[in-house]
This record gives C-alpha cells, structure tokens and sequence, in this order.
C-alpha cells in the first residue's frame, strides 16, 4: 500500500512539473513558428522621411528572412502619438510593432495627459540607427567655432534666431540643450517641418540650427551654410576634421536615433528573435550603405541596450522640456 502511495505521489509530482513546463514549451514552440501571419510594422508619420524609409528597409528584410509580409502601416499625427498609441492597445503577439525614434523619448515629457507611457508599455526590441545632427549657421554670424558662437550670442542676447522642424521636434529640443548647457539666449522660431526652416535659415532670416539632413554639404561647399560642429558624442569617421559640440561644451549630446518597439508584454521569445534578425540586418553591407546614405550609423544591440537607451533619452529630454518651459500647440 505504502509503495503505492508513494508511486502515485512520485507520478502526480511528476504530472506537476510536466504541467508547468507546458507553458514555457508552448512560448518556444509558438516562437519557432513565430510569425504566421503578416506582421504590421507601425510607422508614426506620414509616407516618405527617415522613419518611412527604415521601415521598409526593415520590413523587406524581416520578410524575407522569416518569410512572412512585414507590411508598413503609416499612422501620422499628434506628434507620433497616434501611431504610437495604436500599437499600444494591440495585442501583444508580436504582429503589431512600432517604429520608434528619440522623438518618443521627448514626447514622453512634453505631453502630460498622454493615454499612454512610453517606456512602460512599448517594450524594446532593437536600435536601428543612430543620426548625425550639426549645429549650422547662417554665415552672416561672424563665428567659425563653437567658442566663438559662444561668445557673439553672449555678446547678443535675444538677437540670434534659432529654426526648428516645430515645437518639440529633435531640431527645438537640441538647441534648447545647448543654450542650458552653453548659457546663451537664442530665440526659436518652429517651423512646420525641417524643409522650410533651410530655407529661411539660407535667406538669413533666421541664423542657427541643428540640422539632421544628409545633404548639408550641398550648402556648405559653396559657403551658403556654415557647420561648426556634430551633435553626436564622438566625431564622424566621415567628417573626422569637424569638431563635437561636446569637445567645448562638456557633456553636451544630441543623436538622433530610431529602433522598433513592441506592446508590453510580448513575449521575450519573439522580442529576442526580431532583434537578432534586426542586428543581422545592421551587419549586412548593402543595409549598411543604405543607411550611411542617410548619414547614419548601424547601432545593434539587445533589447536591454535599446531599453537603456530609451529610459536614459527620456530622463533627459524631460529635463530639458522643463528647463525651456515646452509646451504641445
């Protein structure tokens, strides 16, 4: 009777643990398989841009690695906070993802009555690309180095005009850092959008901006703009004579970056496996020249290295947010 006591305990702890185990078998399994169907990848803004285009360069590549579509789904508006929330409120399947990018990060702080946060409920995946924005001049300022734009607005309080791609945008807080940081006056003026900021920035009605385009050096060849220096961190391997605004203003950074994100919660089965076809992608040459083009750097990494990021950019563009008093129109 003991013996069989003890079988039928020894079966029924084993039936336990069988039972347990299922769950975590069935995430692999669903993963292996992962996807089924097609996938939407949420772009924030409209057709066309930067975020449009590493979408789909995203998207091709995802499909044909894991043989399903990747189908780009453009949801403007709001400041990227429609598409944004749209995905959300999706599943979390891993057949909703968002094309994400340091304007999220600012968002966060800006819009307080958001029906969402940002780093709470999109969960990382992988960074994509990191940008290269440059603090440019119009050349009727009489500097040519940071130091010396430092000093003329010093010099001129309140007189120099700073253009933006609009209240918010990566171009408005940038410059907001730098005038913290450095302890200069400039008065912004937004735009709707960066295209007609270059040209009033060109005409010289207005005198200063970070500008992340990647055809500058069409404008300062032939001395209509002025560059002093790069925004990010460390100098470019492309441009390794121009300086970082960094080098006389310790400290200071301003990199544009996107990546893709997922609703919480997906699980980290599928999260691991796009970011290791994403990281893939960012080690193939011909990606790697399509995103040069865009005056870009391949930034791969895990979804913890994307989640740091994304947490560090949003502690301090809020900060920035509060010290430049920015507030949604």
């Amino acid at each position: 009777m003991f013996a069989t006591m003890g079988l039928t305990r020894r079966r029924v702890l084993h039936l336990a643990a069988g039972a347990a185990a299922l769950p975590a078998m069935s995430r692999i399994a669903s993963a292996q398989a992962y996807p089924m169907r097609p996938v939407r990848i949420v772009v924030p803004t409209p057709p066309g841009g930067v975020n449009d285009m590493l979408a789909r360069l995203m998207g091709q590549w995802l499909s044909e690695r894991l043989g399903r579509p990747f189908v780009i789904d453009n949801r403007p508006g709001a400041g990227n906070n429609i598409g944004t929330e749209a995905v959300v409120r999706a599943p979390a399947d891993g057949y909703t993802l968002l094309l994400c990018s340091v304007t999220n990060a600012i968002n966060a702080s800006i819009y307080d009555k958001l029906n969402f946060d940002f780093v709470r409920d999109v969960a990382p995946v992988a960074a994509i690309m990191r940008g290269s924005a440059m603090l440019v001049l119009n050349p009727s300022v009489p500097a040519r180095t940071i130091p010396e734009f430092i000093a003329y607005a010093k010099a001129n309080p309140g007189k120099l005009n700073f253009a933006s791609g609009g209240i918010g945008h990566a171009t408005h807080v940038s410059c907001e850092l730098f005038k913290m940081m450095a302890g200069v006056d400039l008065v912004h003026v937004p735009y709707r959008g960066n295209a007609p900021a270059l040209t009033d920035l060109l005409s010289g009605q207005i005198q200063v901006m970070f500008f992340n385009a990647p055809n500058l050096s069409d404008y300062t060849s032939t001395g209509r703009l002025r560059v002093l220096a790069i925004a990010s961190a460390t100098r470019s391997e492309a441009l390794p004579d121009l300086p970082t605004v960094a080098e006389f203003v310790p400290g200071y950074e301003a990199t544009p970056w996107w990546g893709i994100g997922v609703p919480r919660n997906t699980p980290a089965e599928i999260v691991d496996k796009l970011n290791n076809e994403i990281n893939a992608a960012l080690a193939n040459s011909k990606i790697g020249a399509q995103l040069a083009g865009q005056d870009g750097t391949p930034f791969p990494g895990s979804p913890a290295d994307f989640g740091k990021l994304i947490a560090h950019e949003t502690e301090k563009w809020g900060r920035v947010v509060k010290f430049a008093v920015i507030q949604p129109v």
